[in-house]
């Protein structure tokens, strides 16, 4: 296949269709695949970094008024994180893309810290290529979920514990979740969970793994037993 074509699943693979596609194959090339350091990634690893920072602030900003500073930082330290950049651009396929030196190339699998750049450096082809909006598009596709997953861990909202609790204190049992669904490519896979305590299965929701869906059934749960509108409706 030839390196042409390789754009153009990349670019399918991630939703935007560059005006530049030199500028997509800028980003997939590492260092070690680059004719001299110039030519690889790490500048827009560098200035991807900076835009995937000013997006996430922005969003927790507005999502969570009622959260101090100190708050917003710890869940923008996860969400940021190379292990989550890496997870995505994992999810993404983007090893299939990459342009790595014979020595990369060999190996059987592609190393995290590489994975996590090259998702900093398509969030800054996009931005050059396209402007803002496709990379804050871009960011949002991939990191609300994340956001809402590490809201929940840092800040107590691990809906799963809370239901084990609530399952524990007014019914003697514990909860089990239940796959009843799941939909979408290998690389990009979804998940359909419900919650069920004793014989009452609660409204099922989806998420990008089962962990996630697992956390959003709980949350669906705690809602439906509460009386309050599915904070993640399946339909």
């Amino acid at each position: 296949m030839s390196q042409q074509d390789d754009l153009r699943r990349c670019q399918q693979r991630i939703g935007y269709q560059f005006n530049d596609p030199m500028m997509l194959h800028a980003a997939l090339t590492h260092a070690s695949g680059a004719e001299h350091r110039l030519a690889s990634n790490e500048r827009l690893e560098f200035f991807g970094d900076a835009i995937l920072g000013a997006v996430i602030c922005e969003e927790l900003y507005r999502k969570y008024p009622e959260y101090l500073e100190g708050e917003l930082t710890k869940i923008k330290s996860v969400v940021v994180s190379r292990l989550t950049c890496a997870k995505i651009s994992e999810a993404l396929g983007m090893q299939e893309f990459l342009i790595l030196g014979k020595g990369m190339a060999t190996h059987p699998t592609v190393p995290p810290s590489v994975l996590a750049d090259v998702f900093e450096s398509l969030v800054a082809a996009i931005y050059l290529d396209g402007g803002h909006e496709p990379a804050r598009d871009f960011i949002h596709t991939h990191m609300i979920p994340e956001i809402e997953l590490a809201a929940a861990d840092e800040l107590g909202g691990n809906y799963k514990s809370l239901l084990q609790q609530l399952a524990q204190r007014e019914y003697s049992t514990t909860p089990t979740y239940r796959l009843l669904d799941e939909k979408g490519p290998d690389h990009a896979k979804c998940f359909n969970v419900a919650a069920q305590v004793g014989d009452v299965r609660y409204q099922p929701a989806w998420g990008r793994n089962k962990k996630e869906a697992e956390q959003k059934a709980a949350s669906n749960a705690l809602s439906e037993i509460d009386g309050e509108p599915l904070p993640h409706p399946s339909e």
